[in-house]
């Protein structure tokens, strides 16, 4: 769904049909360490772009709000975790290390019989 900010993430929700006024980020939701959400804090969020560079079923995103600054400064704070191999992702944009040599390894296959059936066909 589409944020405030106009971008696409699928934490985010919103319902405002036939008089309803909800807004929520799910992943904050989850999260009982995080202040209350806000939809100003979408602007600042790097999720959107987690996803788009990240398309991981496996990823896992934890979503914590702060405030600094005697509370004028809001800080998002985000931690990724992999599903299926239980481990903290450092990186979330690039993904889960384990997860990226079994899909390398997946393609060099692929590769490698695309270039056997090109082979075959001279």
């Amino acid at each position: 769904m589409r944020t405030p900010s106009g971008k696409l993430c699928k934490y985010y929700y919103a319902d405002f049909h036939r008089g309803r006024n909800v807004q929520e980020c799910r992943s904050v939701k989850q999260n009982a360490d995080s202040l209350r959400w806000q939809p100003s804090d979408c602007h600042k969020c790097p999720v959107p772009e987690i996803l788009n560079a990240n398309a991981s079923s496996a990823l896992e995103l934890k979503v914590t709000i702060s405030s600094r600054l005697l509370g004028i400064v809001r800080n998002i704070e985000v931690v990724a975790s992999c599903n299926k191999h239980q481990c903290i992702v450092p990186n979330p944009y690039i993904g889960c290390e384990p997860c990226n040599h079994q899909r390398k390894d997946v393609m060099n296959l692929f590769d490698a019989a695309l270039q056997d059936a090109e082979s075959d066909e001279h």
